[in-house]
């Protein structure tokens, strides 16, 4: 378990920030504690400092996780948020889409959300914002990304794209060997 080098951490944090913007301060000074942000086997984690002290014990070859997984990077130095991350980014998202109780089974097995299955999507949504989706029961379910802008999802065909599926809840059903 290693602090992250600069340029891993501006990698991850440019990948947080597309979904709770400003918010991102508040993920790190918390009221229960300070958090930061470590790296182990290609991982980016999300740790208590009062913990991250104790583990410091417990040698590299020996530590299988600490913390919260938030994503991992992939060989090209991009960092893909895994769906472990969504309890601690939902309370700070600043864009939210809501969809029909029809169309959650669809976005749970890993498709794209149509306009035919949008319930609600926040005001001033921009094309290719980070956005978080949730279920009319304001259950979240998931990330994407927006395909078209709120103004835009207006005109466009019923069966037409207007979230990019990136991650969902899910995976820890068809994905679980590898959410470690």
């Amino acid at each position: 378990m290693r602090p992250l080098t600069e340029e891993e951490m501006r990698v991850m944090f440019e990948k947080i920030a597309k979904y709770i913007w400003e918010n991102l301060q508040l993920l790190v000074n918390r009221p229960d504690g300070t958090y930061c942000f470590r790296m182990h086997n290609d991982r980016g984690y999300y740790v208590s400092e009062k913990i991250l002290k104790l583990a410091a014990n417990i040698s590299g070859d020996k530590l299988v996780s600490l913390g919260t997984c938030f994503g991992k990077f992939t060989k090209t130095h991009k960092f893909r948020l895994h769906i472990t991350a969504l309890d601690y980014l939902a309370p700070y998202v600043k864009y939210k889409v809501w969809i029909k109780p029809g169309a959650e089974q669809s976005f749970l097995y890993g498709n794209h959300v149509l306009k035919s299955g949008l319930g609600r999507i926040a005001e001033n949504t921009a094309r290719y914002q980070g956005v978080v989706v949730y279920s009319m029961a304001d259950i979240p379910l998931g990330f994407g990304m927006a395909a078209e802008s709120i103004q835009d999802c207006r005109k466009v065909d019923p069966m037409a794209i207007v979230v990019f599926h990136q991650a969902d809840v899910g995976e820890y059903v068809w994905h679980e060997e590898t959410l470690t």
